[in-house]
């Protein structure tokens, strides 16, 4: 992880040590990812850093914030089709691997998939909405 990155982590820590830990988790899914696909010398690709950049947009806007499920179980999808298929894609293929690279990571991100996920207020229902209009 960069020291950039090591930066938008602290911003999330203030919110929630559960949206920091998220976002360390796909941070770091998306940098295996990159390594086992894309030919780089960088950190990550200029496309996966995009989408990097992109998760990062999205968590920050998180309705949930503490309470954010993982994203398998979460009620609102904040990605593009296009985006979402991709993360999807990175997961499906960093998951299995976090055990190996980051067994601390992966095991939290197992537990954190086990929590009940909390209903919709109408309020947040209503922001939701608004956000998935907004461009991004």
């Amino acid at each position: 992880m960069t020291d950039k990155d090591q930066e938008k982590l602290a911003t999330f820590s203030d919110r929630s040590p559960r949206l920091k830990r998220e976002l360390a988790t796909v941070i770091t899914m998306i940098g295996i990812y990159c390594r086992a696909h894309h030919e780089t010398t960088a950190p990550l690709c200029h496309h996966c850093s995009k989408l990097k950049d992109y998760v990062i947009e999205r968590l920050s806007h998180c309705i949930f914030a503490g309470d954010k499920p993982t994203c398998a179980k979460c009620p609102v999808h904040c990605y593009k089709p296009s985006r979402r298929s991709e993360i999807i894609t990175v997961m499906r293929y960093s998951g299995p691997r976090m055990m190996i690279h980051h067994p601390y990571l992966a095991l939290r991100h197992v537990l954190d998939g086990r929590r009940v996920v909390k209903k919709l207020s109408s309020e947040n229902c209503k922001k939701s909405s608004e956000k998935r209009e907004s461009p991004q």
